[in-house]
């Protein structure tokens, strides 16, 4: 069995691709290595990979639809992840047409190959910041999320609506997933806990953004993993129960499915912050800054779906997953 994962050279796709080789899957790994972050880390996750016989890098950009359209002929993919994104909230006010080019028209190409290559199962990355607006916690797959604060959550949501309708004309399987504030080793250089690592060790101060009043559900890179894992032999059913007058935003009447994966257990900044400290063991220099445009304050994920579709919700501690970070840090950077 061949696995398509695009992304394979980013932060999820290079922990889900190294879980995948082990398991003995063939992966076929794409990713375009842009240089939104430090190329070099990309490389070096690639470097690892590559170490499997089961492991082949395509260097392709999802936009590229002659060649994704290639790409899916001449593999007989059952499973396609799509983890490829252009990433970031702020970036996406510098840089929206970034957004543009790689979480709509490269999707599109994803959804086109799966759909002319008979894939059994698209799995796909979506985002927590599909919530926007919305201040009922904790945030359910089953609420509407028609307000996002930031282009980068209104491209994840259209990939939401663009997934359903392929779904429902083609009756391709497909599963949308919501991370929730990722974190981890190989983690990304414009994430949190990198950003604050980083900043500690050089004693620089750490901007700290809504004066430190904000809450993240926060989930280690293992577990984010784990449920994808379990996910992709779990095709989406159609919902018999579902009715157009009471739509369901979390299903459809195509095999077409929703699910949160994070830790569900909000922590706040000004913690979050204490415990890189002490890991550590050194007093960060703190700047506080109003919230920055299209931030949201608090994010909480409810994962009842998840554990109900493949008996796994995410647990690991939040003190521990930093340990491991800044244990892979000083050895990655030689601090």
């Amino acid at each position: 069995m061949s696995i398509l994962v695009t992304g394979a050279a980013g932060f999820i796709g290079f922990h889900l691709s190294r879980r995948l080789l082990a398991e003995g899957v063939t992966v076929v790994g794409l990713d375009n290595l842009n240089d939104y972050y430090d190329v070099k880390l990309k490389k070096d996750r690639l470097a690892i990979l590559s170490t499997s016989e089961n492991f082949t890098f395509v260097n392709l950009d999802l936009v590229d639809s002659r060649g994704m359209a290639e790409l899916f002929k001449e593999n007989s993919f059952q499973q396609v992840v799509n983890l490829a994104a252009q990433a970031g909230v702020r970036y996406s006010l510098e840089n929206p047409k970034a957004y543009i080019d790689s979480n709509l028209s490269g999707f599109l190409n994803i959804l086109e190959g799966c759909r002319h290559n008979r894939v059994k199962h698209l799995v796909y990355a979506s985002s927590s910041s599909v919530y926007g607006l919305n201040t009922r916690m904790p945030f359910s797959v089953h609420d509407n999320v028609d307000h996002p604060l930031s282009l980068y959550a209104a491209s994840k949501k259209a990939n939401e609506l663009m997934a359903h309708s392929y779904s429902h004309l083609y009756r391709i399987a497909v599963t949308g997933l919501r991370f929730f504030t990722v974190y981890g080793p190989w983690g990304r250089p414009d994430m949190a806990l990198f950003l604050f690592t980083k900043a500690i060790l050089r004693g620089e101060p750490i901007k700290v953004f809504n004066q430190g009043r904000m809450e993240r559900d926060f989930t280690y890179i293992d577990d984010i993993v784990e449920g994808i894992v379990r996910l992709l032999p779990t095709l989406p059913q159609a919902n018999p129960d579902w009715d157009g007058a009471a739509p369901d935003p979390g299903s459809s009447p195509a095999p077409y499915r929703l699910y949160n994966i994070g830790n569900h257990s909000p922590v706040k900044l000004l913690d979050f912050i204490a415990m890189i400290e002490k890991s550590l063991g050194r007093k960060a220099r703190k700047e506080l800054l109003p919230m920055q445009p299209g931030d949201v304050p608090a994010t909480y994920a409810d994962v009842e779906d998840l554990s109900r579709a493949v008996g796994f919700s995410p647990a690991t501690p939040l003190e521990q997953g930093i340990e491991e970070f800044v244990r892979w840090y000083r050895s990655y950077y030689k601090v």
